[in-house]
């Protein structure tokens, strides 16, 4: 018999309804069984002596009648009836791996399926939900937000990592490999330039070269006096050589920093702007950055960095969803509600984003729509039958004493109806 793994073992513990309350509804319904029996073996034996008993019994042989056969029917769901190998009886022992199946397939066909999922994602308004909730204080919507935290934290801990993790960064990779992200660049490189987003990474990149420049001053005075000739060092114009390489290009930096109109700096930004037009248009510049792209994503390092991202990601989910309060409090917490408010009130972001959530998610059924569901199959697979059997019992138990008390009450009814018509 297979073992329960810890995250079904955790899953099954927390599918434990009532209990005590199942257990006294079935001794509930045998006792009424057992007050059939008597009731019928009173009468029985009373019977010659008071005609109208007759009623009473057919009531109660009619009430054993049903109430057995419920008794029956609800045991052999669970178990064989009093140990005997009657055919058809323990179905859910017998049949947990098909039962996993069918509800997997059943899961895939009503939820997984893209054309499914993009009618119901039509609807849903992830944006405005993300942002009423970032935006809800402290205090507010606690019981809601502390249920959908351990909620998000039950399940990011309870499912297989590995696997799970292997779905999400298959899924990453694939999105962006079936991308054509050489025309994003370029239209975000353009929306830069145009909106002069682009300055401030051209000015830290002057920075930067002015740092480069000298923190490297003794590098390039070096390389000046090895490449100059024999007369330069005897006259000693190597130095001066090196002083005067040195000054102008801390001069260019200095101009292109200060000056926006600067010549240089003007043909790096037409050079830019050129790129951006390139990346958009240029079948040669877009097959080149796909070249580079696939490279990138064939690239172990890439991989383990996915893999850390994905670690993480998890980690910094769960230790957020059990701990939700502290996510919200202090500057972090007022940029999520900036962010929130964001989300609600710019409807071009909303519109953005739903259509983001709605393509990925399409997207993930579409492709790890059968991941999902194996995922599912194979996890009821390796649950303990005994321990799965147990679990439902003590879920649907309460009920279906419930069906053993109405067919015991309603045979009885029956029976009497028929021995009233019989007598008539």
């Amino acid at each position: 018999m297979d073992a329960v793994t810890p995250q079904a073992r955790t899953a099954l513990s927390r599918f434990n309804p009532a209990q005590p309350g199942a257990a006294g509804m079935k001794m509930a319904a045998t006792g009424l069984l057992v007050l059939m029996a008597a009731i019928f073996a009173t009468t029985r034996a009373f019977e010659h002596q008071y005609p109208w008993l007759s009623f009473v019994k057919a009531f109660a042989e009619a009430a054993m009648v049903g109430g057995l056969a419920d008794w029956f029917a609800v045991t052999a769901l669970f178990r064989h009836p009093l140990g005997l190998p009657i055919p058809h009886t323990a179905i859910i022992p017998r049949n947990k791996d098909r039962i996993g199946e069918s509800l997997a397939n059943f899961i895939k066909e009503n939820f997984l399926i893209p054309s499914v999922v993009a009618r119901r994602m039509r609807n849903i308004d992830v944006a405005g939900a993300t942002g009423r909730f970032l935006q809800t204080p402290a205090g507010e919507g606690t019981r809601i937000r502390a249920g959908a935290s351990r909620l998000i934290a039950d399940v990011f801990e309870g499912l297989d990592d590995e696997r799970l993790g292997g779905i999400v960064k298959g899924a990453v990779s694939s999105r962006i490999r079936s991308m054509d992200v050489s025309p994003l660049l370029g239209h975000a490189l353009a929306s830069a330039i145009n909106e002069d987003r682009h300055v401030p990474m051209l000015e830290a990149a002057i920075r930067w070269m002015a740092r480069a420049l000298e923190a490297n001053e003794p590098l390039i005075r070096e390389m000046v006096h090895k490449k100059a000739n024999w007369v330069l060092k005897l006259a000693g114009l190597d130095a001066k050589l090196a002083d005067a390489i040195m000054d102008g290009l801390k001069k260019l930096t200095v101009e292109m920093s200060t000056d926006p109109t600067h010549p240089v700096r003007i043909k790096v930004e037409e050079a830019l702007a050129q790129l951006a037009n390139d990346l958009q248009t240029r079948p040669e510049t877009r097959a080149r950055v796909e070249a580079m792209k696939e490279q990138l994503l064939d690239n172990k390092s890439v991989s383990l960095w996915l893999d850390t991202l994905w670690q993480k990601t998890r980690e910094g989910v769960i230790r957020a969803a059990r701990n939700p309060d502290s996510v919200f409090a202090g500057k972090l917490g007022e940029i999520l509600k900036s962010m929130g408010t964001t989300l609600e009130s710019d409807p071009r972001i909303r519109a953005a984003i739903n259509q983001f959530a709605r393509r990925a998610v399409v997207g993930m059924s579409a492709s790890y729509g059968s991941s999902m569901v194996k995922l599912v199959s194979d996890t009821v697979r390796t649950w303990d039958a005994r321990t799965v059997t147990a679990r439902l019992e003590a879920a649907v138990g309460r009920d279906l004493q419930y069906i053993r008390i109405n067919g015991t009450l309603v045979g009885g009814l029956v029976g009497l109806v028929l021995h009233a018509l019989d007598s008539l």
